[in-house]
């Protein structure tokens, strides 16, 4: 990034930070819902930002089954997770059509192989949990990823760099996941683990993965201090725009709080519990599965 490039960027984080002063987390309506009739607003930016997540149940709220499950990132990120563990979050993302299942690096080729001929797709994780390894090993790490069949990449970001200022590091560190991504056409997510930041670096984060060209800002790894927040969703939102998917991740565990993240501005769920959440919407009682980041 030249020197000229790098003095624009400051100035839009300095305009963005100016802009998240004075705005407002979005009010929840009475319904608790998304449909046009009581939110039409709300329904449009989020229409913008990924309307192929949220088309079944647009005009009825957030109720139909296959419409929350077309949001949901079916997660299994435990370190102990077996390889039967592995199975039945598949046979579960097949059954429910989820968006996809997300896994760590080393199950990317055992899912694809189990998930081929479905519309699921796999998400891996970068640089999981902690964000501290250098861009060209999370730039090794994502191809390698591709090559085992991950569609989806959720990165987390240099945290440490962000925190000391060291703006040019978090847009390499980024850059490094985002371009292989952009070359086989796969979906890259930043992952800010917003827990860890001041809202400031939070407006600063968004603002990088922007520049540096992601499809999505994620709010957490689920391994944190805390997880998703509807106030940081909305702030995330606010600043990406309709441009960009905003991926709510860390305590998403029922119908209610997946109803918060998509009125602050969520397009997609990161979730261990995707199955009782769209059992909920379902109106059947859930079942427990042995899930879990």
């Amino acid at each position: 990034m030249q020197s000229s490039d790098l003095q624009r960027l400051i100035q839009i984080i300095v305009e963005e930070l100016a802009a998240a002063g004075s705005a407002r987390t979005p009010s929840r309506c009475a319904c608790h819902a998304l449909s046009y009739e009581c939110c039409p607003d709300r329904l449009r930016d989020v229409i913008a930002a990924g309307a192929e997540r949220l088309g079944l149940h647009a005009t009825g709220g957030v109720g139909s089954g296959s419409g929350v499950a077309a949001m949901i990132d079916h997660t299994l990120l435990k370190p102990d997770a077996t390889r039967q563990d592995i199975e039945t979050l598949c046979r579960e993302a097949a059954e429910y059509t989820f968006a996809s299942v997300c896994v760590n690096p080393t199950w990317v080729s055992t899912c694809a192989r189990l998930l081929a001929g479905t519309t699921v797709k796999v998400c891996t994780v970068i640089g999981f949990p902690l964000g501290a390894t250098t861009p060209d090993t999370k730039h090794f790490e994502t191809r390698r990823a591709i090559f085992d069949g991950a569609r989806e990449i959720d990165m987390v970001i240099n945290v440490g760099a962000l925190k000391s200022g060291d703006l040019r590091l978090v847009e390499r560190d980024i850059e490094a996941v985002t371009a292989p991504s952009r070359e086989v056409g796969a979906v890259s997510k930043v992952i800010l683990e917003t827990a860890l930041l001041t809202d400031e670096e939070k407006v600063t984060a968004c603002t990088l993965a922007k520049a540096a060209g992601a499809d999505f800002v994620k709010t957490s790894t689920g391994f944190a201090s805390g997880g998703a927040t509807a106030a940081d969703v909305a702030l995330m939102r606010r600043v990406v725009g309709a441009e960009m998917g905003v991926k709510a991740s860390g305590g998403v565990r029922d119908l209610e709080g997946l109803k918060a993240m998509v009125a602050a501005g969520a397009t997609r769920i990161g979730a261990s519990a995707g199955v009782r959440i769209v059992q909920e919407s379902k109106g059947q009682k859930p079942m427990t599965t042995a899930k879990g980041y």
